[in-house]
């Protein structure tokens, strides 16, 4: 395996959270988030690193066990040598209605490390890669942070994704197809590779 480095993909909320789907339920995020969460985990295998799923229970582990088991890899590997992306969909409102919102979005938590933030821009600038409209708090910042406890509490560069709206039409149309998921998880093996090679100079940036 490279570098030592443990990557742990946190696939979002489980099979009986309440709401998070589209309005027309074609689109559960609990479902979508474990099959992005799986394909990066088996494509980051494939390339030689060492990435595994944090949950691999169907239903919804809470953010304390979440952020336990996390920190049970820091405790062992140190901090340093653990990295944490926690997959999502993201949601305008709660109505059960469509919205007109739409994009990509990185978010760390308020108390986030430099380590944090570099990693959710190399995430970002992948989503721009592969053609996804980035959505930022300013023109500058690449990021969101927020009070976020999977971030906010694991003692480890740790970012959580919001892959498109699951209450926007074209959005969910494009999460569904065949060319949508292949991109969305394209992303993340992008971004996780370059902020990995980030930290040693010598390593070559990964492109589309």
């Amino acid at each position: 395996m490279k570098r030592g480095i443990s990557i742990l993909i946190d696939n979002g909320h489980g099979v009986e959270t309440p709401g998070k789907r589209s309005p027309d339920s074609r689109l559960l995020e609990y479902s979508y988030a474990r099959a992005v969460a799986r394909d990066v985990a088996d494509q980051l295998r494939e390339r030689g690193y060492d990435a595994s799923l944090l949950v691999l229970e169907p239903r919804d582990v809470s953010i304390m066990e979440r952020v336990r088991r996390v920190n049970q890899y820091c405790y062992l590997l140190g901090g340093n040598n653990v990295l944490l992306v926690s997959v999502h969909c993201n949601a305008a409102g709660s109505d059960g209605k469509w919205h007109d919102a739409k994009g990509w979005q990185a978010c760390v938590s308020h108390n986030a490390s430099l380590r944090s933030m570099a990693l959710a821009e190399n995430l970002a600038d992948a989503a721009v890669c592969y053609g996804l409209k980035l959505r930022k708090p300013t023109p500058t910042q690449k990021w969101w942070s927020q009070n976020i406890g999977i971030c906010r509490d694991t003692n480890c560069p740790a970012v959580l994704t919001e892959n498109l709206f699951m209450d926007n039409r074209d959005d969910v149309d494009f999460l569904l197809s065949k060319k949508g998921l292949s991109v969305i998880v394209n992303v993340h093996v992008m971004g996780i590779m370059n902020y990995l090679h980030s930290q040693n100079v010598q390593s070559r940036i990964i492109s589309p």
